[in-house]
């Protein structure tokens, strides 16, 4: 089963490799296209995606520490370094 920010490493695909859910600890990240089709298979993805956006949403409703907004990853650097190049 699928546990919404868990660890960084598990992805869960939908349809083959329609849809891509990759795992992280801050951020899960959804990636694809799928066309559900109006027929058993289209109704197993359907429920496949479903079920994965509804472990994040529990996931994120369950969270008392959940802040407003995350920072940007990764930080943008800060000072500078000589150009090599020159």
């Amino acid at each position: 089963m699928f546990k919404p920010f868990a660890n960084d490493t598990d992805v869960l695909n939908i349809a083959g490799d329609a849809i891509n859910i990759v795992n992280g600890k801050t951020r899960v990240t959804v990636s694809g296209d799928l066309t559900i089709a109006r027929d058993k298979a289209g109704l197993a993805n359907a429920l496949a995606l479903h079920e994965a956006l509804g472990a994040i949403v529990a996931s994120l409703q369950g969270d008392a520490s959940l802040p407003a907004k995350l920072p940007d990853e990764p930080a943008a650097p800060t000072g500078s370094a000589d150009n090599p190049f020159i």
